[in-house]
């Protein structure tokens, strides 16, 4: 399991456990945080489960994929620290990971 705190546009506070091997968009819907939308369920066909992840973990996190990042282009207010929560694949390395949910979703 991995900690992974969600914080709102509006400071909302979300610390939830994620498993590994799942995503951060899957432990999102599982926790019930809002502005999580993940229309596609996963399939990287949108741009609803946009998240930014905080500048410490970016590295840890890594780059999007060239898929990925044609699917933010429809995501709201897309930042350098922007990728989709379906993309990223919860490991123990990311125990602690801090990400902020936009505003909207695109």
């Amino acid at each position: 399991m991995a900690k992974i705190t969600f914080t709102t546009h509006d400071n909302q506070t979300f610390d939830v456990e994620g498993e590994e091997g799942s995503t951060v968009m899957e432990t999102a819907i599982k926790n019930a945080v809002p502005g999580i939308e993940a229309e596609c369920g996963g399939a990287c066909a949108c741009a609803t489960c946009h998240v930014y992840v905080a500048e410490e973990w970016s590295e840890r996190v890594g780059n999007p994929e060239p898929m990925e990042e044609d699917m933010l282009d429809f995501a709201y207010d897309v930042r350098p620290t922007s990728r989709l929560s379906c993309q990223i694949r919860i490991t123990s390395e990311l125990d602690g990971l801090a990400v902020t949910v936009p505003e909207r979703q695109g």
